[in-house]
């Protein structure tokens, strides 16, 4: 169904709002990271941990992350236009599988130089105690981010900043292993532990990077929606008063918004009018029930065109009007003929003559026999007019 001005406008306005919510949350976190990873870069060194060093470059490839999530959020914010008809959510997606690589990039730069150090024992640092404070420190920096940048997500329905509040919770944990190496490393006296904890760290980074991959992957292959939520949509619109029943339903992914595709079966002998209705209301109250579906097409049928059969090969209305009009001037009714309507029902047509002033059973009896001699007629059905009562539009 067409978009109106009114729902235009708000959805400008959310792309604003979550563009400016995203900036605020994306911004605080590049000043935190910012701090945290100096901190961590200089604590490593000076307490000589290797675990402490990695997880400050980890903090420091954040900052890239961060910008890129930026920059993605600034132009997902726009208008649909000529070129993008849908809108321009689907740079969140492409910026997460950035997000994804630029974590995995991080994780096997960390491991291959933890393997290296194990691998020439002479290189292993022995971290002193000073290393545990600044862990502990970088934990709660960005145990917090993580907090604030998924509540924030949640608010407004990003899942780019959900894929960054992953980012600073995976941040939080390497630096919580990265404690525990160090920690053990500084009690037992055991440097190789301090590299174990990098390893870890970097497995880890590995595994969210990887998970932010085939998550945005399946969005950009137009994977669909949770097949539970499939169900309930399918579920409510065919509860829907004029939806006979609903055969067809194809959704996919777009940012947070939601697309669909839907074809309903109604009375067969609706009218054009009230068929797109009926249309419209399973567009506008399946928005509102499931606001994150933003844009719902709608096929109407008059049958379940996947089990009926084909009408492809059937007459058009004017070629088959031609192959009648003999007829209708052979009965003599043609003058008297006001409307006449067609129905394309499993694989035959049936027809509707409406007449009017009209006296002659004989003619239009003959007419109908006449007609259903045709193969892919299968029934003819005759109205005669004899008055009508019309409100008057001006007097309303």
């Amino acid at each position: 169904m067409p978009e109106t001005n009114t729902e235009a406008s708000t959805i400008k306005v959310n792309n604003q709002l979550r563009y400016e919510a995203t900036h605020k949350v994306t911004i605080t976190g590049i000043i935190i990271n910012i701090l945290l990873s100096a901190v961590q870069l200089m604590g490593g060194f000076f307490a000589q941990s290797q675990a402490l060093i990695a997880d400050g470059l980890h903090t420091l490839s954040d900052l890239a992350s961060d910008f890129v999530v930026l920059y993605a959020a600034k132009l997902a914010s726009k208008d649909a236009d000529d070129d993008h008809p849908y809108g321009h959510e689907r740079i969140e997606t492409v910026a997460t599988v950035v997000l994804g690589l630029a974590l995995a990039g991080v994780a096997v730069g960390i491991a291959l130089s933890a393997l290296d150090r194990l691998i020439h024992p002479e290189n292993l640092l022995q971290p002193s105690s000073l290393a545990i404070l600044f862990a502990f420190v970088a934990i709660i920096a960005k145990e917090g981010l993580y907090q604030y940048t998924h509540y924030i997500a949640n608010q407004v329905d990003s899942n780019l900043l959900r894929a960054n509040a992953l980012h600073h919770r995976s941040d939080a944990v390497s630096s919580l292993l990265v404690m525990i190496g160090v920690a053990g490393s500084v009690f037992l006296q055991i440097p190789w532990l301090d590299a174990i904890a990098a390893i870890l760290v970097a497995i880890m980074i590995f595994y969210m990077g990887a998970r932010l991959i085939l998550d945005s992957t399946k969005e950009l292959v137009d994977t669909a929606v949770e097949l539970d939520k499939v169900s309930k949509v399918k579920a409510f619109i065919s509860n829907l008063e004029g939806v006979d029943s609903l055969h067809l339903l194809r959704t996919r992914k777009m940012g947070s918004k939601v697309l669909a595709d839907v074809h309903i079966q109604v009375n067969s002998y609706l009218t054009v009018s009230e068929g797109h209705y009926i249309a419209e209301g399973v567009v506008n109250k399946t928005r509102k029930a499931f606001p994150e579906m933003t844009d719902i097409t709608v096929h109407i049928d008059p049958e379940n065109d996947e089990i009926s059969s084909s009408c492809d090969n059937l007459p058009s209305r004017n070629e088959l009007i031609k192959q009648l009009y003999p007829h209708l001037q052979d009965s003599g009714l043609t003058d008297n003929i006001r409307n006449i309507v067609l129905h394309y029902l499993d694989g035959k047509i049936e027809i509707e003559v409406y007449l009017e002033g009209v006296s002659d059973n004989k003619k239009m009896a003959s007419l109908v026999e006449r007609c259903e001699r045709y193969e892919v007629v299968r029934k003819i059905t005759l109205y005669q007019k004899a008055w009508v009562l019309q409100k008057d539009p001006e007097k309303s």
